[in-house]
């Protein structure tokens, strides 16, 4: 497991994850389990490491587009209501390790996809938020977070931007937040059914920590990643297909 760790190619993919999914504000849980899964981590470990960092780099993301006032509470709340306790509870639940890669997997197409943009455009008009529709989306995205040990944001931001509910900015922010407290939320769903953090992870906090600080400083100031994130989307292209034939 230390050598895994310690990995040069694998701290250096995870920087990168890091600093792709800062710039958009996500914490890069799905980008996180893709690498671990490549380089066979079990399952066991994967998921509250990936908490970890999504809680670490999505606080960094979070502040960045934060302070560009970004932020938009009224977008977040409705979300948040119902995604924290089904995050909770999710976090609660040990899934079977052939259904997680499978169900990891499906996720992963989504990051993929908004990666590439290809469902990540801005509406001409804003909508007005339906509450009772954002209500059930948290409640979803937070029951799916907790149990596959990720934020939700990969899922979220494309569904507001499709939806019309905000432009990219303003998504990234409210998305930075979602995934924090749903990170949070499904981290003590796990530990409250006696799961344990990894004490061996520091090399990986430490990696996430340099690439997210980067990628949500430039993502906050209209930096453009296409050519990275398109990379990034092969990477990830590869662990799909790796979860779905192990």
């Amino acid at each position: 497991m230390t050598d895994l760790i310690n990995s040069p190619l694998l701290i250096v993919l995870l920087a990168v994850v890091a600093f792709l999914y800062a710039s958009v504000g996500h914490g890069g849980a799905s980008g996180y389990l893709a690498l671990m899964s490549l380089f066979a981590f079990p399952v066991t470990f994967m998921k509250p490491t990936a908490l970890v960092l999504n809680i670490l780099v999505s606080a960094i993301s979070f502040y960045f587009f934060y302070r560009e006032k970004k932020f938009e509470w009224k977008l977040f709340y409705p979300f948040a209501i119902t995604s924290v306790p089904f995050s909770f509870l999710g976090g609660m639940i040990a899934i079977e390790t052939h259904y997680y890669k499978i169900a990891l997997g499906t996720v992963l197409v989504f990051a993929v996809a908004r990666l590439l943009g290809l469902f990540g455009n801005e509406k001409t008009v804003r909508k007005p938020l339906n509450i009772p529709l954002a209500l059930f989306i948290g409640a979803l995205i937070g029951f799916l977070s907790g149990l596959l040990g990720i934020g939700g944001g990969i899922i979220l931001s494309p569904v507001i931007l499709l939806l019309g509910w905000a432009n990219i900015k303003q998504t990234a922010a409210v998305s930075a937040l979602f995934i924090f407290v749903n990170s949070v939320s499904g981290l003590f769903g796990f530990m409250s059914k006696g799961g344990t953090l990894p004490s061996s992870s520091l090399t990986l906090i430490m990696a996430a920590l340099v690439g997210g600080i980067f990628g949500a400083y430039y993502g906050s100031r209209k930096f453009n990643t296409l050519t990275l994130r398109t990379v990034l989307s092969f990477v990830l292209g590869i662990a799909i297909l790796k979860l779905y034939t192990t």
